[in-house]
């Protein structure tokens, strides 16, 4: 029982090697663009590059939210067409909501229009991108979903990075990473093929491809709003209470909530097609929940020894936050099994757990305008208010992850 046991947990260590690491090469990529912009662009101009960053990852929910969808259904036996029309259709609707929060975004965060665009311009790529990944994540080609991750990543920095060395400011380098996501779109469209439709016995190609819609897409679009716009919210009040000096710090030490919250992402991208099998759902949703919680603590005890060197590579004036980093990689690791739990609900449908993260999300903005005005205050807010919403929502995960706790879950829902 072992010797099995061990053999069915090394293809899973193996995947998760390889899309940790195309993982990992993107969001290194992603560090780097971000502690380069707070060098280059100084601490009164870093607030404004950040803030949009922080509006784009918003408006990219679409596109997480799709790809957990078409992963979900190409298990379930949905064909490739229908998943790629299904991911155009998103698209066009995604191009349409971003010109119209482009003035209210401009105004929101009293940034310039051209950087605004430049930011939300890239959310219809991203969904393009992303209904690839889906394609290759459903059908488990870990290996070519970790060469995509990694290849997104620098497609997406690189050419920021050389527009802002060159001394451009927020709006060039957002537009020439909006052209490398877009470029990266079509690498990944042939990187994935097309994909042999495994639909089940019983199941007529026909069938399972009229059950692709848009609707799931925005029941899960609801989950992943939730999570990101929680992951977000801080930097964007920051930008209206805090000074720019102040906001450009804070926009720093979040660096270290994006390491702990993005490391483990291998994790859940792994164990998500397991969950939306219903007799291996369980099991999953606990790995991955232990999984997570033991990297968020690795996350946090390296945040607390490398915060000496935050000064030593973003400059002195970032100095006052290097005693505050570990605080922010406790915020984006219990982000991290927040997360996990969310897909665990999208997996399986079961997307009313969203209300929690709704409410979570209210109380830390309400206490953030009301009470915070200093970086350490706001920090500790959000990772208050972080770690009691994922306590919460684990808990009922855990509760739920067993036949009886499902059907008490399923009768709340319909009453609600």
């Amino acid at each position: 029982m072992g010797g099995v046991s061990a053999a069915r947990r090394f293809p899973m260590v193996a995947d998760l090697t390889l899309v940790t690491a195309g993982a990992m090469t993107a969001n290194v990529a992603g560090y780097l663009l971000q502690l380069l912009a707070g060098r280059w662009l100084g601490v009164t101009g870093y607030s404004e590059f950040a803030s949009l960053l922080a509006a784009q990852l918003l408006c990219a929910v679409p596109a997480l939210a799709l790809q957990n969808v078409v992963a979900r259904e190409l298990v379930r036996g949905a064909g490739g067409a229908a998943l790629r029309g299904l991911r155009w259709r998103c698209a066009v609707i995604v191009a349409v909501v971003a010109a119209v929060l482009v003035p209210l975004v401009t105004v929101a965060l009293n940034v310039g229009v051209a950087a605004a665009a430049a930011a939300l311009g890239a959310a219809p790529a991203l969904v393009v991108l992303s209904g690839e990944q889906g394609i290759l994540q459903g059908s488990k080609r870990f290996r070519a979903l970790g060469v995509v991750l990694g290849v997104a990543g620098i497609a997406r920095v690189a050419p920021a990075l050389v527009v802002l060395a060159l001394g451009g400011g927020a709006a060039p380098a957002l537009c020439a990473a909006a052209f490398g996501i877009a470029a990266a779109a079509l690498f990944a469209r042939a990187v994935a093929g097309s994909p042999r439709s495994p639909v089940r016995a019983g199941t007529g190609e026909d069938e399972a491809v009229a059950a692709v819609g848009v609707l799931p897409v925005l029941r899960a679009a609801q989950v992943q709003a939730a999570l990101m716009t929680l992951s977000s919210a801080d930097l964007i009040v920051v930008r209206i209470v805090l000074d720019d000096v102040d906001a450009s710090r804070y926009a720093l030490g979040t660096i270290a909530a994006k390491i702990a919250f993005w490391l483990p992402q291998a994790v859940g991208v792994v164990l998500y097609p397991r969950m939306a099998q219903p007799t291996h759902s369980a099991s999953a949703i606990r790995a991955a929940l232990a999984v997570l919680s033991g990297i968020g603590i690795v996350a946090v005890l390296g945040a607390a020894l490398a915060a000496p060197l935050a000064p030593l590579l973003a400059g002195k004036d970032y100095a006052p936050i290097q005693g505050l980093l570990w605080l922010f990689a406790l915020h984006g690791a219990l982000l991290a099994v927040l997360q996990g739990a969310m897909l665990s609900a999208i997996a399986v449908d079961r997307t009313a757990l969203a209300v929690l993260t709704w409410l979570g999300l209210a109380v830390e903005v309400t206490l953030m305008v009301s009470f915070a005005r200093s970086v350490p205050a706001l920090i500790t807010t959000a990772a208050s208010v972080a770690a009691t919403t994922t306590l919460l929502v684990a808990v009922i995960v855990l509760r739920t992850a067993d036949p009886a706790g499902r059907l008490r879950f399923a009768t709340w829902s319909r009453n609600h």
